[in-house]
């Protein structure tokens, strides 16, 4: 069996019944003792009763990810392949190791958690190493680039025993929990349709080569992905909107919605049977590669249907938007009336719907009002967090999906269970993307 150290379990039980945790008691970290008693996750009371973290992706959402992580932790190493980015970050935690290559980031001693705020290609790639290497990982969403990875970031999970948070901080947002827990309970009646509303992407080129920047490892940021000459656009703030690095808004605020559509429907640790979708605007040539604008219709097994769609401001039509106008959320519909929900707002057809109580004995789904601290006391107890590897892996899936319907252009088939495509080789072949060598799971076996 492979050993991991440090693991943090509550019990002498717990710690005899893990494979992944064959470490003694006496080895335990100085903020949690042989008995499980800890500190609680927002003291600050000594260095010593904080666990030590470590960013990797020193980007902004990285280093805004960090800085929720301070409040329960100590920020002691940051890596990143740009030297600016780097630079940003060390500002902030001047102690902090400074590093370029997350593989020597992991070997920063007694660090007990990574922060992944890198960009979405390298995600599954650097929270697996993590994990191998005993740490836990609060990761950013989407969780993966592909399926495949999806995959295999779960069985390294369970195969470690390493508490994995996808950010997706929706699920600790106490309106979201309301909506599904009450459309889980039927409040709206029998549910028939959930709406999910996305931002358009970008529809912009072409664009030209350009010197790479000082500071700035081209290759080493290109990682798995197909070797290209340095375009800015390519980098940082849009990348996401190449299909080399991310899947366009269907998969950076399509993982936040679509978790939610799968929360309400109760079927977050499943998927669709059915899936098709088109682009709705053509892409420019030498510019951005991911689909501006789509829509996406998915059939689950029960009967339920899920569209997925982009909005713009002139085309918005989602029936119910929030008081600020926002253009994205999610829409549940029953047989009875609907939820609407969306960051900082919910509403419904009946007003009542929110306000009526539910019932003893009501389905009670898990309770975060604070994402980053769900984590960390994660850590403490051992018990899953509310968005875990799993969970990530499924949500990214739904938007993967909808891409690769969006690719091939028509309806396509799923088996949520064996998560392949049934009856098309074609398809399957969509389901993992080659990796450069030297930059996939090569570089972390």
């Amino acid at each position: 069996m492979t050993r991991f150290k440090p693991n943090f379990f509550r019990s002498r039980r717990e710690f005899l019944k893990s494979s992944a945790a064959l470490v003694a008691a006496s080895q335990l970290p100085p903020w949690i003792d042989a008995k499980g008693a800890t500190t609680p996750a927002n003291a600050t009371t000594s260095p010593n009763n904080q666990p030590a973290v470590a960013l990797i992706g020193c980007g902004g959402m990285g280093r805004g990810d960090a800085r929720n992580a301070s409040k329960f932790g100590r920020i002691v190493a940051v890596c990143d392949v740009d030297e600016k980015n780097l630079a940003e970050a060390k500002k902030l935690w001047p102690d902090a190791a400074a590093y370029k290559d997350f593989r020597k980031t992991l070997e920063h001693k007694d660090l007990h958690a990574v922060i992944c705020g890198t960009v979405d290609h390298w995600h599954t790639i650097i929270s697996m190493a993590a994990m191998q290497a005993g740490k836990d990982v609060y990761c950013e969403k989407p969780l993966t680039l592909t399926i495949d990875e999806g995959k295999r970031l779960v069985a390294t999970m369970r195969k470690t025993g390493r508490i994995l948070q996808t950010g997706s901080q929706q699920r600790s947002d106490k309106n979201f929990r309301l909506a599904c827990e009450l459309v889980r309970n039927g409040r709206i009646g029998k549910l028939k349709h959930v709406q999910v509303f996305l931002p358009a992407g970008r529809r912009e080129g072409p664009f030209q080569p350009a010197p790479v920047p000082a500071g700035l490892d081209w290759n080493f940021w290109q990682g798995q992905a197909p070797e290209r000459e340095y375009v800015p656009q390519r980098c940082h703030g849009t990348f996401r909107y190449w299909y080399d690095y991310s899947g366009g808004t269907m998969t950076d605020w399509g993982a936040h919605h679509n978790d939610i559509a799968l929360w309400g429907l109760g079927l977050d640790r499943s998927g669709p049977v059915s899936i098709e979708g088109k682009p709705l605007a053509e892409m420019i040539p030498g510019g951005f590669d991911a689909a501006s604008e789509y829509e996406i219709l998915y059939t689950y097994e029960n009967g339920v249907t899920h569209s997925c769609k982009s909005t713009t401001a002139d085309t918005w039509s989602g029936g119910v938007a929030n008081k600020d106008g926002q253009r994205h959320g999610v829409r549940f519909e029953g047989s009875d009336g609907w939820i609407w929900v969306t960051r900082g707002n919910i509403q419904a057809s009946n007003p009542e719907f929110l306000t009526t109580p539910l019932e003893s004995g009501a389905t009670r789904l898990y309770e975060s009002n604070n994402h980053m601290e769900n984590f960390f006391e994660c850590m403490r107890s051992r018990k899953a967090p509310i968005c875990d590897a799993e969970i990530g892996h499924r949500s990214a899936t739904v938007c993967h999906l909808g891409v690769i319907a969006m690719r091939l252009g028509r309806k396509l088939r799923w088996d949520p269970k064996a998560e392949q495509f049934v009856g098309d080789a074609e398809a399957n072949k969509w389901v993992a993307r080659e990796m450069r060598k030297g930059f996939g799971y090569d570089m972390i076996a």
